[in-house]
Order: structure tokens, then sequence, then C-alpha cells
């Protein structure tokens, strides 16, 4: 039985794309696919299911399996009198946009932190030194900056954060109403 035979049009669309997109996301395109295997199955699957719907060999799928735990995107279930593991993806698609931005914050950004904050502790001596160290210390303003707001927006209840986004412009214009009156104000003191 192949593929077509095994997964309705649709989901093999989204299995393929999230297996090209892989690559972009920093994963292999297998692990790609395996996850939107799982993302989109009714119930837990095992690894031979998965082997068998993708045509991957049970090696990879182990692997991928092992990649996605470590990225926390997929958990381990037992079935009662079964011996096999089965895994499911979190229901919840705000869980998982969650554990994804805090594994890329902890693999991605705080190494990027780290060596910013023992750049900045060095003693700069050169006109050269001075000016890349200021370029690093604004980036590592900035990238603070954006990991106090991420660490806000986590605490947030999902309904929260949805009106939050569903705002969009409207907290634009109201933070330029806010700097247009800030600069009045501050304009008037002066006269």
């Amino acid at each position: 039985m192949s593929l077509q035979d095994r997964l309705p049009p649709l989901s093999r669309q989204f299995v393929a794309h999230f297996g090209e997109m892989g690559s972009r996301w920093g994963i292999n395109r297998t692990v790609g696919q395996i996850y939107a295997l799982i993302f989109l199955s009714q119930r837990p699957l095992h690894a031979d299911a998965i082997a068998e719907t993708l045509e991957f060999s049970r090696s990879n799928v182990s692997m991928g399996l092992k990649e996605l735990q470590s990225w926390r995107l997929v958990r381990m279930k037992h079935q009662p009198g079964d011996r096999r593991e089965y895994f499911e993806a979190p229901s919840d698609v705000w869980e998982i946009f969650r554990v994804l931005a805090e594994e890329r914050r902890r693999r991605e950004v705080e190494p990027t932190l780290s060596m910013l904050r023992m750049a900045l502790l060095e003693q700069a001596g050169s006109a050269a030194e001075q000016h890349a160290q200021e370029r690093m210390r604004e980036m590592y303003e900035l990238i603070a900056r954006l990991m106090t707001w991420f660490d806000d927006v986590q605490k947030l209840a999902p309904e929260t954060a949805k009106q939050l986004m569903g705002m969009g412009s409207t907290v634009t214009r109201v933070l330029e109403l806010k700097d247009r009156m800030t600069g009045r104000s501050a304009r008037n003191k002066e006269a």
C-alpha cells in the first residue's frame, strides 16, 4: 500500500509541507513529516505505524521520535495491554507554540545572550573594539527586551494572548497617540 493509499490528500499535502519546511526550521525532512503525521492523527501512533504510513525505516522513525521528544513536541503514552510506545502531540496549538518558542529560546537565544554578556564584560581597548562592543550592547539590550516581553506574553492566558494579537494595529495607534500626547505635554512644559 502506497503513501497515497494510507493518507487522505489533504493530510498528505500537510505532511509533505512540514517535511519541506523542516529544513528551514532546523530539523530534517523526516522529523517534520513524522511530527505532521502525529499532529494530525486522531489517536496516538506507535513507531511501526508511523514507519509504515510514511514508508520510512523504523530506525529513522525512532531517531525522529527522540528528536521530537527532546523538543517536547510529542509525548509518549502506553496503551493498556500493549507493550509498544505510542506518541501524541499536544492538542492545544497554543501549547505547541509556547513549547516551540521556549525551546528555540533555550537552544538559540540564551547562548547568544550569554556570549554577548561575556563580550560586554571584556575591556575594550581600541576604537574598533569599543565600536564592536557598543554594537553588541545594542543587540544585547534589544534581545533582552524582547525576552522580557516574551516572558510577559508567556504568562498570559491563551484567550488574552489571542485578544492581544487580534488588536494588531490598534495597539500601534494607541502607542502613537500616547507618544504625541507625551510630546505635546513636554513641549507645553518647555513653553
